[in-house]
C-alpha cells in the first residue's frame, strides 16, 4: 500500500492511492496517479505554492518509481486554511508528461 508521494522533494502522506497506465490517441503510454492528502493551516501556504507549479518530479518510494508529471485534476475541501487548527482534504491526479515533445 502506497502512503507516501514526493513532489519536488516535498513528502506527502497520502491515502486512497491509485496508479494506472493510460494511452493517448497515438498509443503512447503514460502513468496516471491519484491520491488524497490532508493539509493543515501551517502547511497551507507551502503546499499551495508548490501546487501552483503544476509540473513536478514525482517519486513513489514504495514502488520505486520516479517520473515527471503534471496536475491533471485537483480539488480541495476548502479554499482558505488560514484559520488556526484548520485542516483541508486535498485530492490530486497527476499525469506523466513526455518532455521530449
Amino acid at each position: 500500500m502506497v502512503d507516501e508521494v514526493i513532489l519536488d522533494d516535498v513528502s506527502l502522506h497520502v491515502t486512497d492511492f491509485h496508479a494506472e497506465v493510460i494511452k493517448d490517441s497515438e498509443g503512447r503510454e503514460f502513468r496516471k496517479v491519484s491520491f488524497n492528502f490532508e493539509v493543515t493551516n501551517s502547511e497551507y501556504h507551502d503546499i499551495t505554492t508548490l501546487l501552483y507549479q503544476m509540473v513536478f518530479d514525482i517519486k513513489i518510494p514504495q514502488s520505486n518509481e520516479e517520473f515527471r508529471g503534471e496536475i491533471f485534476n485537483y480539488a480541495t475541501s476548502v479554499t482558505n486554511l488560514y484559520e488556526e487548527n484548520a485542516v483541508g482534504d486535498f485530492s490530486l491526479v497527476l499525469l506523466e508528461v513526455n518532455e521530449q515533445e
